[in-house]
């Protein structure tokens, strides 16, 4: 059973910094995709950034171009979400979420297993 814990969240002031984990285990993630995700309430989950696990090809949405970095540790079995330059509406819940093969990454929907969340709160 695929399992994805995230931690790394936290209260931070704007123009600060955080690194955001996610532990995945219960497989050989060769060949899957690995995305961030993050949702407020009462919005729809939108998408962050993803990494393929076994080349590291990466993908951001515009929002977080430039201040955000994803990466992936094969040995650890662990994706980061580095976050830069952290604005207030950055505040949100940040999910990783995980498939198999890089078909519509950027959907929700596409997404099998999906961590519990870890929240990201940017202070003005």
């Amino acid at each position: 059973q695929v399992q994805l814990i995230e931690s790394g969240g936290g209260l931070v002031q704007a123009g600060g910094s955080l690194r955001l984990s996610c532990a995945a285990s219960g497989r050989t993630f060769s060949g899957y995709v690995m995305g961030w995700f993050r949702q407020a309430p009462g919005k729809e989950r939108e998408f962050v950034a993803h990494i393929t696990w076994t080349s590291g090809i990466t993908y951001y949405a515009d929002s977080v171009k430039g201040r955000f970095t994803i990466s992936r540790d094969n040995a650890k079995n662990t994706v980061y979400l580095q976050m830069n330059s952290l604005k207030p509406e950055d505040t949100d819940i940040y999910y990783c979420a995980t498939r198999r093969y890089l078909f519509r990454p950027i959907e929700v929907g596409s997404y099998d297993y999906w961590g519990q969340g870890t929240q990201v709160t940017v202070s003005p």
